[in-house]
């Protein structure tokens, strides 16, 4: 029986100053801000952009077409998805039925959610185990699936 192997890797990635990263991850042709850390069993993938003094916690996965602010955390286990199986199946690789997601400033996202692709404004809280399915346009704690808010920040 044939396979193909692949390792994990760094590979293209544009690097602010004094990024941490905890190995083993997989980074390809992202950029990653200053003062940032990555957490081990990462993966970023192309065209990503993190901002600076951003945690990105261990076993998160941030797909292609996602930008994220300056000052956001993103707890372990996030899950990223660009492809909403628009026509009941997956696009397999036709990157014109994937959509983009925007995070602002001064975003926490908790553990095991998932972000669909959307926009999150500034100063937004998203709670463990959420599923974010619209944009997200008032600062707040959001929590539940579908996401809703359920509080203003303190």
């Amino acid at each position: 029986m044939a396979y193909i192997e692949k390792h994990i890797q760094i590979v293209d990635v544009q690097w602010g100053e004094n990024v941490k990263v905890v190995q083993p991850v997989n980074l390809y042709g992202c950029k990653i801000g200053d003062d940032t850390f990555i957490g081990p069993f990462v993966e970023i993938q192309k065209e990503v952009v993190i901002g600076k003094r951003c945690k990105i916690q261990s076993h998160s996965f941030i797909c292609e077409l996602v930008s994220i602010g300056d000052d956001c955390v993103v707890a372990h286990g996030v899950m990223f998805i660009n492809d909403l199986f628009q026509d009941g199946k997956p696009a397999q690789g036709d990157k014109t039925k994937w959509k983009r997601t925007n995070i602002g400033n001064h975003v926490y996202i908790g553990s095991n959610a998932t972000i669909l692709p959307v926009s999150i404004c500034d100063n937004v809280v998203i709670g463990a185990g959420s599923v974010v399915t619209k944009d997200i346009t008032e600062s707040g704690v959001y929590a539940g699936n579908p996401a809703r808010k359920i509080r203003n920040l303190a």
